[in-house]
C-alpha cells in the first residue's frame, strides 16, 4: 500500500468511527453530515430489500423511552480496508458492548462492510452491508 492509500485508509477508519459512535449514541445530526443523501444498504432490519436513502435510518435515532442507564462501547476489529481511488471498503467485526445499570453486561457483534467515498466537502458514507453474528 503506498502511502496515499495508508492515509486515505486510516482516514476512512477514523471517519468510520465517527460514524458508529454517532450511531450509538443517537446523534442523527452527524450522522446524516456523514452519510450520502443516496445511502444504500442491506441490513437484518430490512430483510429481503435494498434500503435507499436516510428515511429509514431517522427511524432509529428517535429517543428511546424508559430502561435502566447503559455503558456502551462499539470497537471495529479485524479491520481490512482496500482503496480504490477516492473509495475505500471496510470490512471488519462490530462488536458492540452493553453495561446494564443493572450489572449485566453482553456483547453483540456483526460483520459489516461500509463504503467510503472521498468527496471535495469531506468522506462520505455510499454503501453498508450489516450480518449479525452470534452473541457472547
Amino acid at each position: 500500500m503506498t502511502e496515499q492509500e495508508t492515509a486515505l485508509r486510516d482516514q476512512a477508519i477514523a471517519v468510520n468511527q465517527k460514524l458508529l459512535d454517532a450511531i450509538m449514541g443517537g446523534d442523527w445530526a452527524t450522522y446524516e453530515t456523514l452519510c450520502d443523501k443516496t445511502l444504500t444498504c442491506l441490513e437484518p432490519e430490512a430483510p429481503g430489500q435494498v434500503v435507499i436513502g436516510l428515511d429509514f435510518h431517522k427511524f432509529y435515532f428517535a429517543p428511546s423511552t424508559g430502561g435502566a442507564p447503559k455503558r456502551i462501547q462499539t470497537t471495529m476489529a479485524n479491520i481490512e480496508a482496500h482503496v480504490c481511488g477516492d473509495v475505500v471498503v471496510l470490512a471488519y467485526v462490530r462488536l458492540v458492548q452493553v453495561a446494564g445499570g443493572d450489572g449485566s453486561y453482553v456483547t453483540k457483534s456483526t460483520a459489516e462492510t461500509r463504503v467510503w467515498k472521498k468527496t471535495a466537502s469531506g468522506w462520505k458514507h455510499i454503501h453498508f452491508h450489516r450480518t449479525p453474528l452470534a452473541s457472547a
